[in-house]
């Protein structure tokens, strides 16, 4: 095992910095739009704007790396990245921040979608599930890494900005200096929203629904903490503590999932982060120790849904068409956490910060009782007939050649689908 995972070590570790630097830079930006007395709707487009290009860079991405090959291109990307981040700490202003910051959604959706590929192509049949399973890791260690580095730096300052250029620079040096082989042409992502729907109805508005709630959270969760009064330290803990519940939660639950029809454990999900949401929203919690807890909580129910989800429209497709799902999913998915955070921010705007957990509990009630309509209208897949569920990040880390490097994908028949 050792000497498969060897050769993709230069990989994990450009893929590790590129992680931290967006984690940094994707809670850095509202924190400090929220110093400067940015309108907290503008904060709310921020998230938007990142989401539009990282669904963009999905479908567009496979063919810059056609062109210019898979060095070059993801140089470009990685370089791109760090020379928006040093701009958006040289140029302070809200409406030149969400135009950055579809470019930043662009560029990452085009450095993601290179390492998985390479990480697909140094995979075998056999080592393929480690391999997942030490990239979603990865993505989750990673990702709290660069949100806790806002702990420990003057969001003030231009030194964090700076911090993020060097990281995202430093996601070149592995990759460049790496002897591996350019894989074969990207996945292209592609969309057909009917079959979706038929596939399965509940992970069609599921992957909205989960997208709303999780896109008004993830860019708002941290104004949420500096509205309230919380310190920068227990901001950047609390929206760890979130993810890393969620991942924590995420196995547990996917193993009950295997084991009883999914919608169940969706709509459980769904309800319990929709009641912790909505007890947040009526005891407006100040103390910082209280909210990280329930935060943490509301993090563990919430992020566990797309991983979910996802496996539950697996269930309903054949293993040649699991890279076609995933890619529509992700669009649905990158189209809600592009309406969550614009609502919410409007929201807290006129309302009380805790505002924002209405918008996530009226996405999560929603779902419940969507899944709970379904159930009656449609027998779950069997037992012995499903694929086995695996972890997902609900972070907008993965693009659909993450799909081809999934283990449950049928691997040369999800191949074929590509920009020649």
């Amino acid at each position: 095992m050792l000497s498969p995972l060897g050769s993709i070590i230069a990989l994990l570790l450009g893929t590790a910095f590129l992680l931290t630097g967006s984690g940094l830079h994707g809670l850095l930006l509202p924190l400090r739009g929220q110093m400067e007395g940015f309108p907290t709707a503008s904060l709310g487009a921020l998230g938007a704007a990142w989401a539009a290009g990282f669904v963009a860079g999905c479908f567009v991405a496979p063919r810059i790396v056609r062109r210019a090959g898979h060095v070059r291109a993801f140089g470009a990307f990685a370089a791109s990245g760090a020379i928006i981040a040093l701009l958006t700490g040289m140029w302070v202003d809200p409406a030149g921040w969400v135009i950055l910051r579809i470019f930043t959604g662009f560029t990452m959706a085009g450095a993601f979608m290179v390492i998985e590929s390479w990480l697909n192509e140094k995979s075998t049949n056999e080592n393929r599930g480690t391999v997942f399973g030490i990239y979603m890791m990865l993505t989750y260690g990673s990702l709290t890494a660069g949100q806790m580095t806002v702990a420990f730096g003057d969001v003030s300052s231009t030194i964090l900005f700076m911090t993020t250029g060097i990281l995202f620079c430093m996601a070149l040096i592995p990759t460049a200096v790496s002897k591996a082989v350019s894989p074969e042409p990207l996945t292209q992502a592609s969309l057909d929203l009917k079959g979706l729907y038929v596939n399965s109805p509940v992970a069609f508005l599921g992957c909205v629904l989960v997208g709303i709630a999780n896109g008004a959270w993830g860019t708002l969760g941290a104004v949420y903490g500096g509205q309230i009064g919380i310190s920068t330290l227990q901001i950047a803990t609390m929206m760890s503590i979130a993810v890393l519940a969620g991942a924590a939660l995420q196995l547990p639950a996917g193993r009950l999932s295997d084991r009883m029809d999914r919608r169940f454990v969706i709509s459980g999900a769904a309800f319990g982060s929709g009641l912790v949401g909505l007890l947040i929203l009526l005891t407006a919690p100040r103390d910082g120790i209280y909210v990280i807890a329930m935060t943490g909580v509301y993090g563990a129910f919430a992020y566990t849904l797309y991983s979910i989800i996802v496996a539950h429209a697996n269930d309903h497709a054949s293993p040649e068409d699991f890279v076609k799902v995933a890619s529509g999913l992700l669009f649905l998915y990158g189209f809600g956490t592009m309406i969550g955070p614009l609502i919410g921010g409007v929201l807290m705007e006129i309302m009380p910060p805790e505002s924002l957990f209405l918008i996530t509990a009226l996405a999560h009630f929603g779902l419940g009782a969507y899944a709970l309509l379904r159930i009656s209208q449609r027998a779950p897949v069997p037992v012995d007939e499903r694929e086995a569920f695996k972890t997902l990040p609900a972070e907008r880390a993965v693009t659909p050649q993450a799909a081809v490097l999934d283990p449950r994908s049928d691997t040369d028949e999800s191949l074929t689908d590509t920009v020649e």
